[in-house]
């Protein structure tokens, strides 16, 4: 039975301290992962946000309204116990990042990409001191192994639940400068987000709407303002 669903056992949620952090308490009984971990959070305001998805709850527990608990879990039940894989897995995204991969027609799009995107490197040169150069078509070519380095040493260096959520800000957008810049508020996430899609509003504005499409893109967008709230409130 996949559609099983736990039934709600609790009358009310508590955010308390715990040790390194804060956790979350139904009826005095503390909420643990999937794996059975403690699910100790590190700041307050995430703690109280995953409190309130367990009191929305209603009959029926249901994951799927529970971005926060589910993102937690992520971070103590899995990136913990791999986090310099996965912190190399979206390092990678650098060597080929959606910024970086220009138009070589038309005209119109070769600028519209020059006008959002260059701003973009400019400022991971700038704040990230990692410059990536673009280049024109899709064939591989690698960047500066020094700039690399760089943003790899930076993703190494955040914190589990950091790295879960960048983890989202980064597959999401196809582009490690943009989840760098979604985290580190370079503009407003959803900017950040319009940004990555601009090849595919391209393509909309040139062959028309789609809407099974245009629900995909929505939901993650949603993915994607989550994941900055979260990375927001991991820190």
């Amino acid at each position: 039975m996949s559609d099983w669903k736990p039934k709600r056992f609790w009358t009310a949620s508590a955010v308390v301290e715990a040790d390194d952090g804060y956790t979350v308490e139904l009826d005095g009984r503390r909420v643990k992962t999937p794996a059975k971990a403690g699910l100790i959070l590190p700041t307050r305001a995430m703690a109280e946000e995953v409190a309130a998805e367990w009191d929305a709850q209603e009959k029926e527990v249901d994951p799927a309204q529970m971005p926060f608990t589910r993102s937690a879990n992520a971070a103590i039940d899995k990136v913990r116990h791999q986090h310099a894989e996965v912190a190399d897995m979206l390092a990678d995204y650098g060597d080929s990042d959606l910024l970086c991969y220009r138009a070589t027609h038309p005209h119109e799009l070769q600028e519209r990409q020059a006008v959002q995107w260059d701003p973009a490197l400019d400022w991971a040169a700038e704040t990230l001191a990692a410059r990536l150069v673009p280049v024109a078509g899709v064939l591989h070519q690698p960047q500066s192994t020094s700039a690399l380095d760089t943003l790899r040493r930076r993703v190494h260096d955040f914190n589990d639940f950091q790295l879960a959520a960048f983890h989202d800000l980064v597959s999401l957008s196809g582009s490690l400068v943009l989840g760098f810049a979604a985290g580190l508020n370079w503009r407003d996430a959803g900017e950040i987000w319009k940004i990555s899609r601009l090849d595919e509003d391209w393509q909309i504005e040139q062959w028309g709407h789609d809407d099974e499409a245009h629900a995909v893109a929505e939901t993650k967008k949603t993915a994607f303002l989550h994941a900055k709230r979260f990375f927001d409130l991991s820190i």
